[in-house]
């Protein structure tokens, strides 16, 4: 599905940036447009900055038009990029995956997945507890967020995935089986647990992903293509300005940037839901990332992750983390 949004009309764009009171980047007016194929998942923790950024003006001021290709997976957004069908992409834990494979350069993290991992059991169907999984069927998307958690909750429990028979789909059909009574057990992330809660009342959450932070942390952001990533540094340097200015507005006004969220983009839930769903994921100020950038944690939070996927897949030739992230973009344009 490809979907492309218009910026805002650049008088209601310098107002919007004059409410903020930020000041990350000369004026729009300077600059060259960029028109840039931007691949991404429609789930907050992926697209809830560029979305109060494109409603904000953010990224019209920095002279960027984006055309946005939306994936159900990141699986899927890795293979749009992978033809060539998108310049840039944002996803969430599944980036630490491709690029260990070698497929782009990260550039910039959008936030840490504390809760948006969930596994969701079904009582009728004979599970209640960890141990009734044994030898049961989970469906879940591999290779993603939900994998990773679904491996750390297992384990904690005395179990592995060893131990349950993992059903490889994409997401939307996973929790499709689990609720039609294909399969006892899910491993999702925000927001398909809203249709598991709506669609099937008797099911019980029995994790998620916060039990296991801050010993384990999984996080989304942004890859460009190699080719991309050499000759645009400029474009990726005012994707990040405009970037900054919609997540630190979130991060100041959560109330306000969920109620923006539900009404243009997530009229399907609540504003109760987008307010649990910004929660379930920890954000930190541009500032605040700017340290953990530069002291090592966010490579030292990368790297955990590839090293689960490297070792899932049997992989002993990867890409490490300090040489597939690349924090000098970042620290060069963030105050």
């Amino acid at each position: 599905m490809t979907r492309v949004l218009r910026p805002l009309d650049r008088r209601q764009m310098l107002a919007a940036g004059l409410a903020a009171g930020v000041a990350f980047a000369a004026p729009a007016i300077a600059q060259s447009r960029m028109r840039v194929r931007l691949g991404y998942l429609h789930v907050v923790a992926v697209d809830g900055q560029i979305l109060t950024g494109l409603d904000r003006g953010a990224f019209d001021k920095q002279g960027i038009d984006f055309e946005l290709v939306e994936r159900n997976t990141g699986p899927e957004v890795f293979e749009a990029m992978a033809r060539g069908e998108v310049d840039v992409l944002s996803a969430g834990g599944v980036i630490s995956n491709y690029l260990a494979l070698g497929a782009g350069r990260a550039f910039l993290i959008n936030d840490i997945e504390v809760a948006t991992a969930q596994l969701w059991v079904r009582p009728d169907l004979g599970v209640r507890t960890f141990a009734d999984l044994r030898g049961k069927r989970v469906a879940t998307t591999t290779q993603t967020t939900a994998h990773i958690f679904l491996d750390r909750a297992l384990r904690a429990n005395g179990l592995g995935l060893t131990d349950v028979e993992v059903i490889n789909s994409s997401m939307p059909q996973a929790v499709g089986a689990f609720i039609a009574g294909e399969v006892p057990a899910v491993a999702l992330w925000v927001p398909f647990n809203l249709s598991v809660r709506d669609k099937l009342p008797s099911a019980i959450k029995l994790v998620d992903a916060s039990a296991f932070y801050p010993q384990s942390a999984v996080i989304g952001g942004w890859v460009a293509r190699h080719e991309y990533y050499a000759a645009n540094k400029d474009v990726l340097q005012r994707i990040i300005r405009g970037w900054a200015e919609a997540n630190d507005y979130i991060v100041r006004n959560p109330k306000a940037a969920a109620e923006a969220l539900q009404q243009r983009h997530y009229q399907q839930a609540s504003i109760a839901d987008i307010t649990e769903a910004l929660k379930a994921q920890k954000m930190f100020s541009s500032r605040e990332w700017k340290r953990l950038y530069s002291d090592g944690t966010v490579i030292k939070w990368l790297q955990q992750v590839s090293d689960f996927f490297m070792a899932d897949a049997g992989v002993t030739t990867a890409t490490p983390a300090k040489d597939y992230f690349d924090p000098s973009l970042y620290l060069a344009t963030v105050n």
